[in-house]
């Protein structure tokens, strides 16, 4: 194979960049073609069919509306800010993608043109692949030699149409899947080629299980193409019958919602009142306290941590898939966001009008590499993960899962560390088993620390290790173990019981706060602004 086009309605989704750079880091060889259509004009956004939604989802429509053509008027005024200073996620960028030399793009405003048909077959096309495109008419799809296949995030026959996963928690399916089928006439109805899916958990959400749908297809892309690449393909056809689905009402949207909401301990006033606390500590208390420090060049730090990022618990160390995805957008959209090494090496600016911010997890979880690392990627925030070496591609649990769940959870492997790495992310230390460097004997905890300094230094070349210390409290850590920190030249000392840096930084007492599943958007942004309770 040496040609593929690559149809596309929506360049600016990040799956869809993604899924575009894992075909070239996997095929390199290959010359890719992709046209995709160009953005709708705001005005057809507000008039196109507005009669028809108003009818079809009541007064709901009207705010919704007004919300989204808002949203999209405060895009162009105030752009996304990019962390310019970080690499992380920067691959993905759209404008780096199209400057890639085995890659052409064409943007067009109707795929059915005689001038883009032309310039398909020309370019002779081995396979075509339909990537959140609008539906292709046989004149487009039928060109590629081997045709085109489509990543539709649904089990055919079951779930055609869209969207993604509600119908699925609308209907309480266990499961939700993820095909690649060729398009044929009619929607969603060709032969199976590959089809996978993941199981819903027990706090799963519309939008977590998206994010999760998201690195499933590419994935499967890459299989499919390495599949007919070699000439291996068996086409399924797809069962009798099956149900195709539209987008739901904006009631449907609500009644799942509030199906699907985690149980709350706070009754709604005493949470209302609560989340008016925030929103003042936020707009009103905060901005002017932190513009004085910003004057004074002395702006806060605040580092904070994260355990697992799942949607089977819900709990003290654990955040949402949807959650997480919104607290880190919450950090690109209004944070200037820092690396740990950055803190530890005092090169950050204090000048800036909200506090630094920089993000950090413990233990190693495989949920950090299969969630939080493709989350963080799509909003290019840099992480520093504090691993326990010892317990990585192990399948011995942490001993605190052991006595509190009753079970292990799985952690990374070296490989998908290693990764990480390579993407751009921090490795530190978090000694070799999660001892406690304050009650273990100190030759012990001697023994760990160099131990797993050893490990990182020899399985991923890692340079100036940092290390935070296992449970975090005060209590945790004596000076006996933290001069043995110094004398085997770990580079800094992260805590986690909390508070703020401030002025002068010790970077063998970087403090951190913790982020659990509690956090609704505003306590979170007012953790962030500094507040503890």
């Amino acid at each position: 194979m040496e040609k593929i086009v690559i149809f596309t309605g929506n360049p600016s989704s990040h799956s869809v960049r993604k899924g575009i750079v894992e075909i070239v880091n996997n095929y390199p060889e290959i010359q890719l073609l992709i046209i995709h259509y160009s953005p709708r004009k705001l005005v057809n956004v507000l008039f196109k069919n507005q009669w028809i939604n108003v009818k079809k989802h009541g007064w709901r429509w009207i705010s919704y509306q007004a919300n989204d053509i808002y949203g999209r008027i405060l895009k162009c005024i105030f752009p996304e800010k990019i962390q310019s200073n970080h690499d992380i996620g920067r691959k993905f960028e759209w404008g780096v993608i199209k400057k890639l030399a085995n890659i052409k793009v064409v943007t067009c405003n109707n795929l059915q043109d005689d001038e883009i048909l032309e310039k398909i077959r020309m370019f002779q096309p081995d396979l075509g692949i339909s990537l959140a495109a609008p539906i292709l008419r046989p004149s487009i799809f039928t060109i590629p030699l081997l045709g085109t296949i489509n990543l539709h995030k649904g089990k055919v026959p079951f779930y055609r149409g869209m969207p993604p996963a509600f119908w699925e928690l609308w209907n309480g399916e266990v499961e939700v899947g993820c095909t690649i089928h060729k398009v044929e006439q009619g929607l969603d109805v060709g032969d199976v080629l590959i089809q996978s899916t993941i199981l819903v958990s027990r706090f799963s959400t519309v939008n977590g299980i998206k994010l999760a749908l998201d690195e499933k297809g590419v994935l499967l892309i890459v299989q499919a193409i390495d599949i007919l690449n070699r000439g291996e393909a068996i086409w399924k056809k797809q069962q009798l019958g099956g149900e195709t689905y539209r987008k739901p009402t904006l009631k449907q949207e609500s009644i799942l919602q509030k199906r699907l909401q985690s149980p709350s301990n706070d009754h709604f006033i005493k949470y209302l009142i609560k989340e008016l606390m925030f929103f003042a500590y936020c707009y009103l208390f905060r901005p002017i306290p932190s513009a004085v420090l910003a004057m004074q060049n002395n702006q806060r730090v605040n580092v904070i941590l994260y355990h697992r990022v799942n949607d089977d618990f819900r709990d003290s160390v654990t955040v949402g898939i949807e959650q997480f995805d919104k607290q880190i957008a919450i950090i690109k959209k209004s944070y200037t966001v820092v690396s740990i090494e950055e803190i530890i090496n005092g090169n950050i600016p204090r000048n800036t009008f909200r506090p630094l911010i920089a993000v950090t997890f413990d233990d190693g979880y495989l949920d950090n590499y299969e969630n939080a690392v493709p989350i963080l990627l799509k909003h290019q925030i840099p992480a520093a993960f504090f691993i326990s070496t010892g317990m990585m591609g192990s399948q011995n649990g942490f001993a605190h899962d052991l006595s509190k769940l009753g079970k292990a959870l799985p952690n990374m492997n070296w490989q998908q560390i290693k990764q990480m790495k390579e993407l751009g992310f921090t490795i530190g230390s978090h000694t070799v088993t999660h001892i406690n460097c304050a009650k273990e004997d100190l030759k012990k905890v001697r023994e760990e620390m160099f131990e797993s300094k050893k490990i990182l230094e020899e399985k991923i070349n890692l340079k100036n290790v940092i290390f935070a210390y296992p449970f975090g409290k005060k209590e945790d850590m004596n000076s006996e173990a933290l001069g043995v920190v110094k004398q085997l030249g770990y580079s800094g000392c992260l805590s986690a019981y909390g508070g703020r840096n401030e002025r002068t930084i010790n970077p063998y007492n970087v403090l951190r706060m913790g982020i659990d599943s509690n956090f609704t958007s505003l306590s979170f942004k007012a953790r962030l602004e500094g507040y503890t309770s």
